[in-house]
């Protein structure tokens, strides 16, 4: 048996292959940190925790908003890793920005007030990893519906690395929202 040697892989070439990845329907692809995650399509529930929220986000919030629920974002990379390539639960966007209309399938995240995320297969990711991503990127507010802990968190306040802020709340209390959103979200309906 004769071996082969192999080229490493480079951080070049990890990106152009995760690009070129053809998901079956439903899945979705996203490139974290330097790992290719794939998650299955989301549960009843897990689409539930967003109907609720983004409900409340367009009948209360001071600002109008516009929400995507797939929409690709690109973040700063944590070292040596091609940019983070992430698709959020949800999208929040101040609507007079029109942020996604036009814009590519993996957009910059400029002009982003707050993503969210429910946990599903792989909550190690939504806590930790996209947590770090998504305040690199500097993305103002990310909105974490722990199913796991049956808490939901409020980062803030992103820094190079991480957030520096957080509020966290158990299913059925109230989470203060900051500006442009300026309410309490209500999760009495998440029990």
């Amino acid at each position: 048996m004769t071996a082969m040697a192999h080229e490493p892989i480079t951080q070049e070439l990890l990106l152009d292959g995760f690009l070129a990845l053809d998901t079956p329907e439903g899945f979705r692809a996203e490139l974290i940190e330097g790992e290719i995650v794939v998650t299955p399509p989301p549960d009843g529930d897990h689409e539930d925790y967003i109907e609720l929220i983004v409900c409340q986000v367009y009948a209360r919030s001071r600002t109008r908003m516009q929400f995507s629920g797939n929409k690709g974002l690109k973040l700063e990379s944590l070292g040596s890793h091609p940019k983070d390539h992430s698709i959020p639960d949800g999208t929040f966007a101040p609507r007079e920005l029109r942020l996604f209309k036009g814009a590519d399938p993996w957009m910059p995240c400029e002009g982003v007030a707050m993503v969210l995320e429910v946990t599903s297969s792989k909550p190690r990711t939504d806590r930790d990893s996209k947590r770090r991503a998504y305040a690199r990127g500097g993305i103002p507010l990310y909105l974490l519906v722990d199913r796991g802990a049956d808490t939901l968190t409020l980062f803030s306040d992103p820094g190079k690395d991480d957030y520096s802020q957080s509020c966290m709340v158990a299913f059925g209390k109230p989470l203060p929202l900051p500006e442009p959103f300026a309410f309490e979200l209500e999760t009495t309906d998440f029990l």
